[in-house]
């Protein structure tokens, strides 16, 4: 959905709550937050879409990361899932859909996260996802506002999955490049959410659907706090800024920049592929965190022991111009 028409849908609606709702429509973020007990708070999101590759049981394994990452990203761990599922009857075999859903079940067991059912609908376009229920103690929870001036900004996946995706569909890429974005998307961002608990970090989202500036947007909005993003820091796939050069940029990438204009400055002279990219709506994308400078280069060293590759420290947080973002 674009960004802001949720929050036009909702407006003069008076949505439900209670005193045990420590994140919830108030805010943009990840997933919703219900407080059970002192010691324990329920991470509750779902997410799910259309085929953005051509096999089954690929499609299964990136539609199920993508569902548990906003649990992650909340510094939660997923517990339990449910499948979502539209499927044309008719038109598709059903051992296509026992395939999506045998890859979403490999992921499942890979996160330690059991499945208790789901519900499904006959529809003209397939679409597969999941509900996600996570644990957190409800002094544990990052939200995706709280950073603050000095920290720096820590991204786990490297930048493209739109715009590569853009060029798969127009036959360009290589079969390397097409395995190399499947592994990508398919890839938890477990292990980079169990390094973060060693350290003191401020904020954390993972980047999807609005892009990197999109996401980082709803950071800052409303805060007290700016940031100046490293445009040379900020790692992407191969290939990717070939192709957005070329002009195979999702139509996304174009509504988020406008969504978001006001708020971001770059030179005249940037180059325009590379702000794509920088906007480019990602599929199961990395998490992007706030962490103090002391501790950012021992989170990366961390990040990188286990074998997340193209961590890296790609802007700092500013005690001015609030709610801006500047790239350099």
């Amino acid at each position: 959905m674009p960004p802001g028409d949720l929050a036009a849908a909702l407006n003069g609606l008076t949505v439900p709550t209670n005193e045990n709702v420590l994140v919830g429509m108030g805010t943009a973020d990840d997933a919703g937050v219900y407080k059970v007990s002192d010691d324990l708070a329920l991470i509750q999101t779902v997410d799910f879409f259309t085929p953005i590759v051509d096999d089954p049981y690929d499609f299964g394994r990136i539609a199920a990361a993508n569902a548990l990452s906003d649990v992650y990203a909340m510094g939660g761990i997923p517990k339990t899932a449910m499948n979502l599922v539209a499927f044309p009857l008719g038109a598709m075999d059903m051992t296509v859909l026992k395939k999506i859903l045998a890859g979403g079940i490999r992921v499942l067991e890979e996160s330690g996260t059991v499945l208790l059912g789901g519900h499904s609908v006959e529809d003209d376009e397939l679409k597969y996802g999941l509900s996600v229920t996570g644990f957190v103690h409800p002094d544990r929870i990052l939200a995706n506002q709280g950073l603050r001036p000095g920290d720096r900004l820590i991204l786990t996946k490297p930048l493209g999955t739109g715009v590569m995706n853009t060029a798969v569909k127009a036959g360009l890429t290589s079969l390397d490049q097409v395995k190399e974005i499947t592994e990508l998307m398919a890839a938890l961002n477990r292990d980079a959410a169990d390094v973060m608990t060693r350290f003191p970090i401020s904020a954390c989202t993972d980047i999807t659907g609005f892009g990197l500036l999109g996401h980082l947007a709803e950071m800052v909005t409303g805060t007290g706090v700016g940031v100046r993003v490293f445009s040379d820091q900020i790692p992407l796939i191969s290939g990717a800024l070939e192709f957005a050069g070329m002009g195979l940029v999702p139509g996304g990438a174009f509504r988020n920049r406008q969504f978001r204009a006001a708020m971001v400055h770059l030179d005249d002279g940037f180059s325009p592929a590379l702000r794509d990219l920088f906007f480019d709506p990602q599929t199961s994308g990395g998490l992007l965190m706030g962490c103090p400078e002391n501790r950012s280069r021992d989170l990366v060293t961390a990040l990188h022991d286990q074998k997340i590759a193209c961590a890296a420290v790609i802007g700092e947080v500013l005690d001015q111009n609030p709610g801006k973002i500047e790239v350099v």
